[in-house]
């Protein structure tokens, strides 16, 4: 049973703290794995973060197959960036600040450290979108949502706007 979770919103005070490292490496981690990409693509996202879902986990799930051909689901626990090179600017979302779309500066390629659903370690260098996901996701791990990564007066827009709380 692929049963899905509830996406907490912008003023979610899980949605600012850094979350807690996975330790177990059992059935229901994987059941959660699932239940995050089923909710992802259910809510047309192409990344999701365990505090999106109200889970303090550092557990990212990200699909970019609706934008780039033959890639699969994948899930990256406990990531960690250990270098990035270049820069590159693209237009973000957020699940959860529905309505808010705005160019983010961003590093164009990034090598990261993560283990997978089993445990195993695992390092890979990403480039492009997948690149660009993770890094968002991973900010959502430490509490940072990217509207923290545009322009005061941008956010000021949004929040005059009522997309975003004045309390962000």
């Amino acid at each position: 049973m692929n049963s899905t979770m509830k996406i907490r919103y912008i003023g979610d005070p899980i949605l600012r703290k850094k979350a807690e490292p996975i330790t177990e490496f059992d059935q229901k981690l994987k059941h959660t794995v699932e239940q995050m990409v089923t909710t992802m693509h259910l809510e047309d996202g192409i990344g999701l973060a365990a505090p999106q879902v109200g889970l303090s986990k550092r557990l990212l799930v990200v699909d970019i197959s609706p934008i780039v051909k033959n890639e699969k689901p994948q899930a990256c626990i406990n990531p960690e960036i250990l270098d990035s090179e270049g820069e590159c600017v693209e237009e973000e979302g957020c699940l959860s600040i529905p309505d808010v779309m705005e160019m983010v500066v961003r590093p164009e390629s990034v090598t990261v450290a993560y283990q997978n659903v089993e445990g195993e370690k695992k390092v890979e260098k990403l480039s492009g979108w997948k690149a660009r996901v993770v890094q968002h996701e991973i900010d959502h791990l430490n509490g940072i949502l990217f509207i923290d990564r545009i322009s005061p007066l941008k956010r000021q827009m949004h929040i005059n706007k009522g997309r975003i709380p004045a309390t962000y």
